[in-house]
């Protein structure tokens, strides 16, 4: 193979991986001193010109001529007298030889080598740069576009067509896709796996909410509105408190938008995420509160190390403040950093008694059906009856009646 040959060859398929032209020049010369260094040893007193245009390709090797006595005949960079008039008849010693050495001179194998050599450095080279490239936007959202659908993970395309995934554990549970469905994610981790990129995208992420809050609301995006903390149960509901720099800005109305305008498309980004923007504040116990919104708290009580918080609500507020499967006390636990316990605070009409829906959070819902259905629907009504008459009247297993029991008597207690 000419190297004329090799290097076009060699130069149009860099061109299509959008290798920039001194990238080009260094891997080509990379790969003739490994050839040279394989037939010469050492690749020290040789130059390689390379012209990637035109295909042009010139290896020099320089040796000192010394007498054909000398020790350092066997130098590599040293030439007998005799050697040398072989190549010039008028040489003397001293003077300095230099010899083209021709593409052909390395061997047929050699050549077919370094050509393939010279394929796979792009591709490793094209690996890598994908690799910094996506290293660098973690964090950013993109989109790409659904080929493959799996059971543990959806395989997308950017626009280059380079594959990107998006484990299950990373997609809202809501997610449906489907081939040629359009996907925005965040880049949640580049990684080099057996010398592969894996670029894997996420949904799930708290800094994916952030970043849709910046592309659709231009006061976050400016700086003037900042989000100091996101907190989601992906697919279900989020917390976002939020901070104005400007007095004129209230953060939690530019960021909802006139009738909910900016937000909608947010929460339908996020298969209808129920999302609570906050108004951030340093006075601890109003952020507390608000964070558990839209229960109101009637007092509250912060440890020493503001590490827990005691908060006490009204009976018909509780089971607003845990909200649906402990959501709302989970996401307010997050958002503030606290572990919050709660407790129900009886005034003199509810001591004597209390309805059975204010215990949804610790009665299951179809046990709470099953006493109404007998008409048991407070729980004194339930207290008054024996554990025998309870499981009479009602579906229930004597296991679960001295449970009802336990857990109703300890608002009385």
């Amino acid at each position: 193979m000419e190297a004329s040959v090799l290097i076009d060859s060699f130069a149009d398929f860099a061109r299509g991986k959008n290798i920039d032209r001194p990238t080009m020049i260094r891997i080509l010369e990379d790969v003739f001193r490994t050839m040279i260094r394989k037939k010469y040893e050492t690749d020290d007193n040789f130059d390689i010109v390379i012209n990637a245009d035109n295909g042009d390709l010139e290896i020099w090797r320089f040796r000192e001529i010394v007498d054909d006595n000398s020790e350092d005949i066997w130098d590599h960079d040293k030439i007998s007298l005799t050697e040398a008039r072989e190549i010039e008849p008028d040489f003397e010693i001293g003077e300095e030889v230099a010899e083209e050495i021709k593409l052909e001179d390395f061997g047929r194998r050699a050549v077919m080598t370094a050509r393939q050599t010279l394929i796979q450095k792009i591709k490793d080279l094209e690996k890598d740069i994908l690799f910094q490239k996506y290293k660098d936007l973690v964090g950013e959202i993109i989109q790409g576009e659904v080929y493959q659908v799996l059971g543990r993970e959806v395989l997308l395309t950017d626009g280059d067509g380079n594959e990107l995934t998006v484990p299950k554990s990373e997609q809202i549970p809501k997610d449906r896709y489907r081939k040629g469905d359009t996907v925005r994610a965040i880049v949640h981790r580049a990684e080099m796996v057996n010398g592969n990129p894996k670029i894997m995208l996420s949904r799930t992420s708290p800094v994916f909410l952030e970043r849709l809050f910046e592309a659709e609301v231009p006061e976050v995006y400016d700086g003037l509105i900042t989000i100091k903390n996101v907190v989601r149960e992906p697919g279900e509901r989020a917390k976002v408190a939020v901070e104005s720099y400007d007095d004129r800005i209230d953060p939690v109305g530019a960021c909802v938008g006139m009738k909910g305008s900016r937000i909608h498309s947010i929460v339908r980004e996020l298969q209808n995420e129920n999302i609570d923007v906050i108004n951030f504040t340093d006075n601890l116990e109003l952020y507390l509160a608000r964070a558990l919104s839209p229960a109101k708290i009637t007092s509250m009580k912060i440890s020493e190390e503001k590490d827990r918080v005691s908060v006490y609500l009204k009976p018909d507020q509780v089971s607003l403040a845990i909200g649906k499967g402990g959501q709302n006390i989970k996401l307010a636990s997050k958002l503030v950093g606290m572990e919050i316990d709660v407790f129900r605070e009886l005034d003199g009409a509810s001591e004597e008694d209390v309805d059975l829906e204010e215990f949804t959070d610790e009665l299951e819902d179809w046990v709470i059906d099953e006493l109404k259905r007998v008409g048991l629907d407070t729980a004194k009504s339930v207290l008054k009856l024996s554990t025998d008459d309870l499981v009479r009247r009602t579906d229930l297993e004597e296991e679960t009646v001295h449970e009802v029991i336990r857990v109703l008597s300890q608002e009385f207690e």
